[in-house]
């Protein structure tokens, strides 16, 4: 498949293009997050959690994803398994380390919410060539690196806001 001709863009545009992108997708996360009685973080974090499918995650892993504490993880990991959302298990290979599992039925429900979307995000995809989708994935994970590192700057106090 060959890729449709794109309108040029700049990158100030491309990234004013993904401001937008976050932004809007930031307030869909809350809503979503409230639909589902959560806050964003554990959102975020049970996303991971499914998005591990059949290798549960390690708490550790799970706070390396969201460059958040493992203490913060354990509040978190706290909520979730009240809420009904997800479960923690002995991992198999450690019995000192536990493993992240989401609860089934809870994971249904979140499908539920998210799949429209990701129907809507397949059909953009299918006008792309699978070399333009590869440029894609391959952005998308390069500027998650980069964001890491900003966050890591910014919680270092190397970013003061009060700096020129």
């Amino acid at each position: 498949m060959q890729g449709k001709p794109r309108p040029p863009a700049t990158a100030a545009e491309a990234i004013s293009r993904m401001d937008q992108y976050v932004a809007l997708g930031l307030i869909g996360q809350q809503e979503v997050a409230q639909l589902l009685g959560l806050n964003v973080t554990d959102l975020t974090c049970l996303g991971h959690v499914l998005g591990a499918g059949d290798t549960p995650l390690a708490a550790g892993d799970l706070a390396a994803l969201t460059n958040l504490t493992t203490g913060a993880v354990t509040g978190v990991l706290n909520r979730l398994e009240r809420a009904g959302y997800a479960h923690r298990r002995p991992d198999p290979a450690d019995r000192r380390r536990v493993r992240v599992v989401a609860d089934p039925a809870a994971a249904v429900r979140i499908f539920s919410v998210y799949q429209p979307f990701y129907d809507r995000l397949g059909a953009v995809f299918a006008e792309y060539s699978p070399d333009e989708i590869a440029v894609i994935a391959d952005w998308f994970g390069r500027a998650t690196v980069e964001i890491r590192a900003h966050l890591d700057r910014l919680r270092s106090g190397e970013l003061d806001s009060a700096a020129p």
